[in-house]
């Protein structure tokens, strides 16, 4: 095989891999790394520090300041596209003829012919951008936040079609595949990268339920408070964990002693809590996406109860038990009763059948083909 070399275009510093977009490009860099790709990463830097240890897996890591200014909120451009914008970055790209991987929506404004008919560029969607700004605006609270919300999904709507200047989409669900099918004819379903080797769940029974992600985001604050009115004072213990929490969700747990608050854990501290959980109690209003924390659980701890949003056309609907939350009592009785029922071998044995698709090493020479085969 011939040496592979790629350019990658981040719309952030993927490292720490400490959320759900970052973590699926820094593993994703790993194991194309494993595979003997030459990359040069090209990141957009504006809340993060730059990271050497991206050295250990890229030839070149280059930055470029993300341009944060009031005034492009009134461009026709959504925000997280014109936001990113580079001459500098163009410069880099047209020294060679590597193919190009873009992540997400927000560099796509390369595509534009004039800079490159003829070059290879697959974008990785990571949702379907314009419904997930929708759904940050239904969660989003504060009424500046949620204008800016539905004004960025208008736009991002409007602008979709330009994946069609693309070579292919590497789609993260087949939900997405089936949307993006309308601007490409080649569009692939690829799940998101997670750094998980193989299925590390332990049999038996843990004490707690675990609801975990990044709380400083709107929806998954909204989904931890559901859950405190939930179980509150209700004879089950809740863990909440992740980074950044709310005001409101911290003095919210503190009103019950069966519910713990882990505020910023380590990335060894929140395995912990996944592995020794009894029930992953998942609950997301926005059908967006790959959600890789129930990833995370799936390959790391017991039982998962998910609503339907959380899973569906994800691939992974026969791994869960799939509860509603309409009918709080009810989804009440199902969690206490999931409570006392053990986690066995033979469960985790048809997990590693059923997660078999899911793993790097398949999506990645998924990916290489989508980048390195000529159509």
């Amino acid at each position: 095989m011939s040496l592979q070399k790629l350019h990658i275009v981040s719309f952030d510093i993927p490292y720490p891999a400490d959320y759900g977009g970052v973590i699926d490009v820094f593993y994703k860099i790993k194991a194309l790394h494993q595979q003997g790709v030459k990359i040069h990463l090209h990141c957009f830097e504006y809340h993060r520090p730059p990271a050497p240890e991206l050295e250990t897996y890229c030839e070149k890591v280059h930055y470029y300041p993300r341009k944060i200014s009031s005034r492009l909120l009134f461009h026709k451009l959504p925000y997280i596209v014109i936001s990113r914008q580079s001459e500098e970055l163009v410069l880099q790209l047209q020294k060679n003829t590597w193919p190009v991987l873009i992540e997400g929506l927000h560099g796509t404004w390369l595509l534009n012919d004039r800079y490159w008919p003829n070059r290879k560029i697959i974008v990785r969607t990571h949702n379907i951008e314009h419904e997930y700004y929708q759904q940050l605006a239904k969660a989003e609270k504060n009424l500046f936040k949620k204008y800016y919300f539905l004004n960025e999904s208008t736009k991002l709507e409007a602008y979709e079609p330009i994946l069609a200047n693309g070579s292919g989409i590497a789609a993260i669900t087949e939900k997405e595949r089936e949307y993006f099918n309308k601007f490409h004819h080649s569009v692939k379903t690829i799940p998101g990268f997670h750094g998980q080797q193989q299925v590390n769940a332990k049999a038996g029974n843990g004490s707690y339920v675990l609801y975990h992600g990044n709380l400083s985001i709107a929806e998954n604050n909204k989904a931890a408070l559901f859950l405190v009115e939930l179980l509150g004072d209700k004879g089950v213990q809740l863990v909440i964990a992740g980074g950044s929490p709310r005001k409101e969700l911290k003095e919210a747990c503190r009103h019950f002693s069966n519910i713990t608050m882990v505020a910023n854990p380590t990335e060894a501290e929140m395995m912990k809590l996944i592995i020794n959980a009894h029930i992953h109690l998942l609950i997301t209003h926005q059908n967006s996406g790959l959600k890789l924390k129930l990833l995370y659980a799936l390959f790391n701890g017991r039982h998962c109860m998910v609503n339907r949003a959380m899973v569906e056309g994800t691939g992974l609907e026969d791994m869960v038990e799939i509860v509603e939350t309409d009918d709080r009592s009810a989804l009440l009785e199902k969690v206490k009763e999931k409570m006392g029922v053990e986690f066995t071998t033979s469960e985790i044995q048809e997990r590693e059948i059923m997660l078999a698709p899911f793993f790097d090493q398949v999506s990645v020479q998924k990916l290489m083909k989508m980048l390195f085969e000529t159509p």
